[in-house]
């Protein structure tokens, strides 16, 4: 009696193989193995489907679902146009085929491989399953060697586009920015450069009632965000995209990786396997406010609350001259007509928490160091006001560390070696034609040569070391004028406020009060940002 087969069509098409065109169409697939199911008289129960599915592993809802509905008697014969398509993790694929559905009694057919488990001569079919798991090592080398030579070219390989920007439907590796989204990136800048912490942000853009990265990317397809719960800001989500220099036009990609091609879990790579191209598109933010908010950052780090949680003016921004940081002191005094007082002032933690054997107290009123600071602060104001390229000349030569004489020197020895660089490349091709046409000796050509070539690797070398003398002078240039602009805000300052501290302030370093010929006085450095201590 011939056996009635309940048959169960699977098929399977990943995104890598919809690269192979139409011949691997999931639709394809089923007209293949419907009609053989219709030839063979037998009985279709399903088709078992995973469309977008790597093969290299069974966590796919439909073979799950294929290999359930054996067991349980449902369908006894499985039916696949080839054995790539059920697996391609032979060991696993093996351990269905020769163990699993013998057991169970389910039959299995790769139709274009000639594989039926019902005969005994499938010798071939572990080593098929082997070439394909090749076959799927080799296709994800090729894929990852590809995006990262993407990466490395400047093409955005990311599947979203960093919120505040969109993939632009002319060149689907560019970003372009999100006129939508962007303003409220800058708006996230622009309270950290407020001094505000991640979560203070998050909070802010709450209350705002601002739309969260996730809910704003569904918002845009048009389709219900399937994530349910809180979807609002939080102190994460700010935090990243602080972090992002995708902001200030450059790209770091390649930070996240798979385990192998079997293992897809997602690990952080070392920060050497990155890839990083620089002004790849257009900013929104600028590389003042970028660096700014670097700084602010590592300052909030050192920073301390009062205990209401508010931080006080000069918090994370004082350090004593022994080197370690100042802490806030507050105290309240009864003074005679004029009642209660608070004061504030600051002194030296070492000496606050080991005595006067570490340090001295160093303590400063905040009152004294506002007037101090407003002093200085209008002291700048005015010289940029009355001699602004005075100033910048000034700053320039002191943040290089040379004279402005030694940085022209620089540039004209960095014209002069890669002319001389020039000349040699000539000269080594004019080496090799005389000796091709006879009119230079082995012996001469090999000892010019040696001299060229030794003499190449030297101003190679020269070269690098200026480019890089240069660079650093220029990108002082670039903090002097980001300072001047900044600086230039507060031109009327009356008042100190912490964001104008922030914006303008790297450290304040405090000396200890001194008198000298009966007179009161201490040292007190301030250190500005992008230009540090000021003459």
């Amino acid at each position: 009696m011939k056996q009635q087969y309940n048959v169960g069509i699977y098929v399977r098409l990943s995104k890598d193989d919809e690269r192979a065109g139409e011949s691997l169409s999931i639709e394809n697939q089923k007209l293949i193995l419907t009609k053989y199911v219709r030839e063979m008289g037998w009985n279709e129960a399903e088709c078992y489907v995973d469309d977008g599915y790597s093969g290299t592993n069974f966590e796919r809802p439909a073979v799950t679902r294929l290999i359930e509905d054996a067991k349980d008697g449902k369908i006894n014969l499985i039916l696949v146009k080839d054995l790539s398509r059920f697996g391609r993790n032979y060991i696993q694929v093996g351990q269905f085929t020769d163990y699993l559905f013998p057991m169970i009694g389910c039959r299995f057919i790769a139709l274009n491989d000639g594989v039926d488990t019902i005969n005994n001569d499938n010798d071939i079919m572990p080593f098929r399953n082997l070439f394909n798991e090749f076959q799927s090592r080799d296709t994800s080398k090729k894929i990852k060697a590809v995006k990262r030579a993407c990466a490395g070219n400047g093409k955005y390989v990311g599947a979203f586009a960093p919120f505040g920007y969109k993939k632009s439907a002319e060149e689907k590796y560019k970003l372009i920015i999100d006129g939508q989204a962007a303003p409220i990136v800058q708006r996230i800048f622009d309270l950290r450069c407020k001094g505000y912490g991640y979560r203070k942000i998050a909070e802010a853009l709450n209350r705002e009632g601002v739309i969260s990265p996730r809910d704003y990317y569904y918002r845009e397809k048009g389709e219900p965000n399937p994530r349910s719960g809180n979807n609002l800001w939080n102190d994460i989500s700010v935090k990243l995209i602080l972090e992002n220099e995708a902001y200030i036009g450059h790209l770091v990609q390649m930070k996240t990786g798979t385990l192998s091609y079997k293992n897809k879990r997602v690990v952080n790579r070392s920060p050497d396997e990155w890839v990083k191209v620089e002004n790849t598109h257009k900013p929104i933010i600028d590389t003042y406010t970028w660096n700014l908010c670097r700084e602010i950052g590592a300052k909030r780090y050192r920073a301390r609350s009062r205990s209401d949680g508010e931080l006080s003016l000069f918090s994370g921004l004082l350090k004593c001259m022994c080197g370690f940081k100042m802490r806030t002191q507050r105290e309240t005094k009864v003074l005679p007509a004029k009642g209660m007082a608070k004061y504030i002032f600051y002194l030296c933690n070492t000496y606050s928490s080991s005595g006067k054997i570490a340090c001295t107290t160093h303590t400063i009123n905040e009152r004294i160091l506002v007037e101090l600071v407003l002093e200085d602060l209008r002291k700048h104001t005015s010289r940029v006001l009355s001699d602004e390229e005075g100033l910048r000349q000034d700053l320039i030569s002191q943040c290089s560390k040379e004279s402005l004489r030694q940085y022209k020197a620089d540039k004209e020895q960095l014209r002069r070696t890669q002319g001389r660089l020039l000349e040699l490349e000539q000269l080594i091709q004019s080496l090799y034609e005389d000796r091709v046409l006879g009119s230079l000796s082995d012996i001469m050509c090999k000892t010019l040569m040696a001299k060229y070539e030794q003499e190449r690797e030297e101003k190679s070398a020269l070269l690098q070391d200026l480019t890089a003398k240069l660079a650093e002078t220029e990108q002082d240039e670039q903090n002097i004028d980001s300072f001047l602009t900044a600086i230039k805000k507060y031109v009327a300052v009356e008042q100190l406020d912490r964001e104008m501290l922030l914006e303008l302030i790297d450290v304040i370093e405090i000396g200890e009060r001194q008198i000298k010929n009966g007179q009161k006085y201490r040292d007190i450095t301030i250190h500005y940002n992008f230009v540090g201590k000021i003459a």
